[in-house]
Formats: C-alpha cells, structure tokens, sequence
C-alpha cells in the first residue's frame, strides 16, 4: 500500500471555510484504480496557523502515480487556486510506502 498526504497550513480564522471547500468538492476519485480511501485530517493549531492534511491510501505506488497524471487528477484540482486565501504557502507532500 501506499499513503499519500498534503499538510496544509491555513489562516488562523479560515478553517470553517477550508473545511467547507473540501467537504463540498468533487474529489472524483470514485471507481480510480487502486484508490482505497481518502481522509482530510486536522492537527494542532498555533497564532499563526492551523495544521491539515489530506489523507489518500492507494493499493500501491504506483497507482497513486498514475492518478495524478489522469484526466480525473486535473478535474479534482482545477479550481484549486480559487481559495488561495486560505492557505499560507503550498501543500507540503509526503509519501509512504507502508511496510507493516
């Protein structure tokens, strides 16, 4: 298997809207090969931001690979820099291979 994630560090005063605008997305990962599931994650939070992440478990490497280079990739990302105020800098990606 293989975890995939975003940490996200969003304006303090902005998570009910970031939590919406993930809420109420098309994610269209329904029926991708080797997706398994998908998790949005919300960690600490300090005076100058609060912590998320995107939580994706694919079958394998691979299949996660090729998610991002499909057509269904570019349709759940294409309005992603609409809330850019939201964010304090990019996503910061981190990949696992699971082990155990």
């Amino acid at each position: 298997m293989f975890i995939a994630m975003n940490r996200f560090k969003i304006v303090p005063g902005k998570e009910n809207e970031f939590e919406k605008v993930w809420r109420e997305r098309d994610t269209h990962l329904s029926g991708v090969n080797g997706f398994k599931e998908f998790h949005l994650v919300k960690g600490e939070k300090n005076n100058e931001f609060s912590l998320y992440a995107s939580h994706s478990i694919w079958n394998s490497k691979e299949d996660f690979i090729n998610w991002t280079k499909s057509e269904a990739f570019k349709l759940a990302h294409k309005n992603a820099g609409q809330h850019k105020n939201l964010y304090l800098g990019a996503p910061n990606f981190e990949g696992f291979e699971v082990v155990l």
